[in-house]
C-alpha cells in the first residue's frame, strides 16, 4: 500500500518528522509540555528510589537508564523530554549563546515542575517500601570526589543530550533516547560508587526530602556539583560544534572531541575497576556507545591510538592524513592519561596496575589483546 511504501521510505532515511508526523505536526501547548516533564522525571525518580531499597547493586543502572530511555521517546515529541533541571539549564545557556535551546521562561517552568515531580515521586517510593535512604557522598569519600563524580558524569549527561538531541549536524536521529539514557548505565557503576550518581537536581533535591528525617542539605551541594557540570556541557558543546554558533570546524575542533570522548572512556573503566563494580563491562561499553553517538559526526568518533592506526591503513577515510592520524592519537594518549589521573584522585589515590590477570600469562593476554582489538577495529 502507499502508506507502508511511505513508512518503509521514512524507515530507511532514518527521519523522526517522517516516521511519526503525528509528534511533529503541531507545537504542544505548555500545559503539555509540563505534564510530559512531570510524568518523564517522577517515572525516572521513581525507579531510581524503587532500585535503591529493593537492593538491586547488578542491574538497578540499567533499570535506570530504561526508564529514562523509554520516557524520552514517548514523551519527546511533546516537551523535548529534559526531566533535568541541569539539562534544561544547559539548554537555556546553550540558547542564550546564541546556539540550540530553550528561552529562560522554559527553562523556569521545566525546572520547578521536574523538581516538584521529583519530591512527590520520592515520597511515593518512601511510602511503598516503608523505607527510605539519605544523600550523601558514599562512606570513605568526601565532598570534593563526589563533587567531581556528579560535575563529570553531569557534564557527559548534558554533553550528550546537546550533541544528539539539538546539534543541526546530528538530528534528526532515531538513537537519541538510546545515547542520553544509557549515560546513565556510565556513570551508575562507576561515579555512583563514589557520590550515589544523581547527575540531577531533581533526583538530589527528592531523595534528600524524602528522607529529610536522616539529614537534609546535601542536595544543596548536589545541585550546585550538577548545574556546573552543565555550564561544563555547554562550553564543550559550543567548541566540538562551532558551526551551531556560527562558527566553522577546524582540527582543533576534532581533536577535541577524541580527548572528551577518550577522557569520558577511560574514565568509566577506572571507576569501574576501582569501585568492583557488578557490571563493568556494560558501564565502559555504555559510555563508549553514548560518546560515539554524541561526537562520532564531529571527528569519527575513535576514542583509540588502535582504531586511529586501523582506519588510516585502511585508507576508506581519505580526510584522515598521516599527520592528521597522529595527532588523533595524541589527543587520545593525553585524554586517557589525563583521566587516569582524575579516577586515581576521585578513588583518593587509589589505582591498579596493567597486566595479565591473575592466573594467566603474557602470551594468554597478548593473544586476547590481539584477538579482540582486531574485533573493535573490524
Amino acid at each position: 500500500s502507499s502508506r507502508l511504501s511511505r513508512f518503509i521510505a521514512a524507515l530507511l532515511s532514518r527521519r523522526r518528522g517522517d516516521l511519526f508526523p503525528c509528534t511533529m505536526a503541531a507545537e504542544s501547548t505548555m500545559v503539555a509540555k509540563l505534564i510530559a516533564e512531570f510524568v518523564g522525571t517522577f517515572l525516572l525518580i521513581y525507579t531510581v528510589g524503587c532500585n535503591v531499597l529493593s537492593g538491586n547493586a547488578a542491574w538497578g543502572g540499567v533499570s535506570i537508564a530504561s526508564v529514562l530511555m523509554v520516557s524520552i521517546y514517548a514523551l519527546g515529541g511533546i516537551s523535548g523530554a529534559n526531566f533535568n533541571p541541569a539539562v534544561s539549564v544547559a539548554l537555556g545557556l546553550s540558547k542564550a549563546a546564541k546556539g540550540p535551546g530553550l528561552d529562560w521562561a522554559t527553562v523556569g517552568k521545566y525546572a520547578g515542575v521536574q523538581i516538584i515531580a521529583g519530591i512527590l515521586a520520592a515520597v511515593t517510593y518512601s511510602s511503598l517500601f516503608w523505607d527510605t535512604f539519605n544523600l550523601g557522598p558514599a562512606p570513605g569519600f568526601g565532598w570534593f570526589q563526589a563533587a567531581l563524580s556528579e560535575i563529570l558524569y553531569t557534564c557527559m549527561l548534558c554533553f550528550v543530550v546537546l550533541n544528539v538531541a539539538v546539534a543541526k549536524n546530528n538530528s534528526p536521529n532515531q538513537f537519541f533516547g538510546l545515547a542520553i539514557g544509557y549515560v546513565i548505565v556510565a556513570g551508575a557503576y562507576g561515579a555512583g560508587a563514589v557520590s550515589g550518581g544523581c547527575f540531577n537536581p531533581a533526583v538530589a533535591i527528592g531523595i534528600d526530602t524524602a528522607s529529610a528525617a536522616l539529614g537534609f542539605g546535601w542536595c544543596l551541594l548536589y545541585v550546585v556539583f550538577e548545574m556546573i557540570g552543565a555550564v561544563l556541557a555547554v562550553g564543550l558543546f559550543k567548541f566540538v560544534r562551532p558551526e551551531d554558533f556560527g562558527g566553522s570546524k577546524s582540527l582543533g575542533t576534532e581533536l577535541a572531541s577524541e580527548f572528551i570522548g577518550t577522557f569520558m572512556l577511560v574514565l568509566t573503566v577506572g571507576l569501574n575497576v576501582l569501585g568492583d563494580s557488578p557490571a563493568g563491562a556494560y558501564s565502559i561499553a555504555a559510555s563508549l556507545m553514548c560518546m560515539i553517538y554524541a561526537l562520532g559526526d564531529v571527528s569519527g568518533a575513535h576514542f583509540n591510538p588502535a582504531v586511529t592506526v586501523a582506519i588510516l591503513v585502511s585508507g576508506r577515510c581519505q580526510d584522515l592524513t598521516r599527520g592528521k592520524a597522529c595527532s588523533f592519537m595524541g589527543a587520545q594518549l593525553l585524554g586517557g592519561i589525563v583521566a587516569a589521573f582524575t579516577y586515581a584522585f576521585i578513588r583518593g589515590g587509589e589505582t591498579f596496575p596493567l597486566g595479565p590477570g591473575a592466573g594467566y600469562s603474557a602470551v594468554q593476554a597478548i593473544i586476547a589483546e590481539i584477538i579482540f582489538t582486531f574485533v573493535l577495529c573490524y
